[in-house]
């Protein structure tokens, strides 16, 4: 795991080598173990492609990035894993192809000679890469299926630049850079953020999930970046497999995708929560591998309600692991919280992200490397609460009434649910989408805030609008679970938190993996019927439980609550109010807002005379994130 960056600049301009240094700089954390560089002449410009490496897999300098194709053709920084690098080695092999390194990225490099951008869908990895290629002059750059790994970029006729994180995008680009102020509004008031390509800053955008660009440099200039994907879910329903079938056949992939995944020349340990997800991870690490020594890393909140350690130590007595903890008591609260926002680079939805964050310092505490992590588990498979809108509306357009009804009065009985959330839901699923903004408004949730300068923000291009509509495709009538699963994965869920995950992890130098984000499974789950991923009776993730029965206790299988990583929010925000509440003053510096609107509405949150919700974190935390970049470009 490693940290990129790069840059193309025309021939009279500055070289871009001195640029791309100072960007690895800021990206050091992702990368300790060794920098490189290389410089490549294009016609009337240079391209300088940089990386910091995380030795994992082949310590030895062989290792050393950007690598270059033994013809000398192609040029490749790249940050990633490549979990099925041996069997791809085998079989480019047998194709003639001669290997003089152990590494992923001599197979990566191997690959895309032999099949060119079609050799994407072979691998099994995370992954975002730069690579060169000097006969068609010719930059690719590339994002792993699910967005694991992060990949920021800017273009112009002029310039063009690529880095891993947003710090080294902005040393690259030089000067103040302005806040994106749709980006910023749809955070603040929706909490929506990391599900299209635009960032927090003007200018600077990143690669989806599943993304392919290419940018050609001919006499000087930069074409405009072509961009395409080059996957996506299919969800179409198959019929062919009983559930009992399925559960083996997903007993089977979810096996092999962690088997690959335990691949590593460091130590490798399990951040668990004790919920389906990380457990089933634990406990089939110990299936097939049982002299495996399994460390795990779990954190403990505060309150009773918000604490899982009782189930993970459950699988850690099941596994036989060497367990860690932390918990959400710290001597310095603040100074931490301001770490994990300059380690996020941009705002975040809650104070939960501060728990993974902890989690990654006590594992880099540990001395372990490498994590496997359970994200992914909820949104290919049908958790948290099984998305009942979704569910309700395929059963409403498959006219099953009755198995609509029976299917709703299980979902109200569910722990943390009841009539009221069962309306919400249903509101979500019949609501016609011209009446969305109306609907928000008689829920007391108004596009256009107190705190926000209407007309400051519209003068400057920004719309009050309600959260984007997540697709609704004709071809998925009947399948609306799916489709929302599928929405789930690459749009408008996973992506933050994958961010959340790979900045938290980086931060400390940790390669997390995540054994559920597989192409095999993906193409496998999101095609079954929908019944068998939520029962009936509302089971969540129904034929994974059934998948896991003799390597999963019972005990954790049949859990009907959902609780991770939390954090309690409002709680933690009373407990440092006399410091917090200077965050607020950031409001000052953003000229669509309206900093003693914003005071009043947050401390009327965290004092209890208002509903508590999570803008008033998110307004907290988007001023200090104002604040911190105004530090830094001092």
């Amino acid at each position: 795991m490693c940290g990129i960056a790069g840059k193309w600049s025309p021939a009279d301009n500055d070289p871009p080598r001195t640029s791309v240094e100072v960007a690895l700089g800021h990206i050091r954390h992702r990368g300790p173990d060794g920098e490189g560089l290389h410089d490549l002449d294009t016609p009337g410009g240079r391209l300088t492609l940089g990386h910091r490496r995380l030795s994992i897999i082949d310590l030895s300098d062989d290792g050393l990035q950007p690598m270059v194709s033994q013809d000398g053709r192609l040029a490749l920084s790249y940050n990633g894993e490549i979990y099925n690098y041996l069997e791809l080695r085998a079989d480019l092999a047998a194709r003639g192809h001669v290997f003089t390194t152990a590494t992923d990225t001599e197979v990566l490099l191997h690959a895309w000679q032999e099949w060119g951008p079609d050799c994407l869908t072979r691998l099994d990895g995370m992954f975002a890469f730069a690579l060169f290629d000097r006969a068609a002059n010719r930059l690719h750059c590339v994002r792993d299926a699910f967005g694991i790994k992060p990949l920021f970029f800017h273009a112009s006729a002029t310039s063009f630049a690529f880095a891993s994180e947003m710090p080294a995008m902005l040393a690259m680009l030089g000067g103040p850079h302005r806040i994106n102020r749709q980006r910023a509004y749809q955070f603040l008031m929706w909490g929506d953020h990391d599900d299209d390509e635009s960032s927090f800053y003007e200018g600077i955008v990143q690669l989806r999930p599943a993304e392919r660009l290419e940018i050609d440099f001919a006499d000087g200039k930069a074409s405009a970046p072509r961009i395409e994907r080059w996957w996506f879910p299919d969800i179409s329903e198959r019929t062919d497999l009983s559930l009992d079938q399925a559960a083996d056949e997903l007993r089977h992939l979810f096996l092999g995708s962690v088997r690959r995944q335990l691949r590593s020349d460091v130590p490798l340990g399990i951040n668990l929560s004790g919920g389906i997800d990380s457990s089933a991870i634990a406990c089939a690490v110990r299936h097939l591998e049982p002299d495996f020594p399994i460390s795990t890393f779990t954190y403990g909140a505060g309150t009773r309600d918000l604490n899982e350690e009782g189930w993970a130590g459950l699988v850690n007595e099941h596994i036989g692991a060497r367990s860690y903890r932390t918990d959400d008591h710290s001597d310095d609260y603040v100074s931490e919280l301001d770490d994990v926002i300059r380690a996020q680079g941009e705002p975040f939805g809650s104070q939960s992200i501060v728990a993974s964050y902890r989690i990654f310092r006590l594992v880099k505490q540990s001395g372990v490397t490498v994590t496997l992590d359970g994200q992914g588990g909820d949104e290919l498979l049908g958790g948290y609460w099984g998305y009942p809108s979704a569910r309700m509306a395929s059963l409403f357009e498959q006219r099953r009434l009755m198995a609509l009804a029976r299917y709703a009065s299980a979902w109200k009985s569910l722990p943390g649910c009841d009539w009221r959330q069962l309306a919400l839901q249903a509101g979500e699923a019949f609501v016609p989408d011209r009446l969305r903004a109306s609907a928000l408004r008689l829920a007391n949730r108004n596009p256009e805030p107190a705190w926000l300068d209407v007309d400051r923000f519209a003068s400057a291009g920004g719309e009050t609008r309600p959260p984007k509509l997540l697709p609704h495709a004709a071809d998925a009538r009947g399948r609306r679970l799916a489709e929302r699963l599928r929405s789930a994965l690459t749009v408008n869920r996973l992506p933050a938190l994958l961010r959340y995950g790979d900045r938290n992890s980086m931060r400390w130098s940790i390669e997390s993996r995540v054994p559920f984000l597989s192409l095999e499974l993906a193409d496998f789950a999101l095609r079954l019927p929908e019944h068998y991923l939520v029962s009936p009776e509302a089971e969540t993730k129904h034929v994974f439980r059934r998948a896991m029965r003799g390597i999963v206790p019972d005990v954790i299988l049949d859990r009907k609550d959902k609780i991770g990583f939390a954090t309690p929010e409002r709680l933690t925000l009373q407990q440092n109010w006399s410091t917090l509440s200077g965050w607020l003053d950031g409001a000052e510096q953003i000229d669509f807002l309206k900093a003693g609107a914003i005071r009043t509405d947050v401390e009327a949150m965290v004092s209890g005379r208002a509903r508590f919700s999570f803008r008033a974190w998110r307004l907290l935390n988007f001023c200090r994130w104002v604040q911190l970049a105004e530090q830094d470009v001092r």
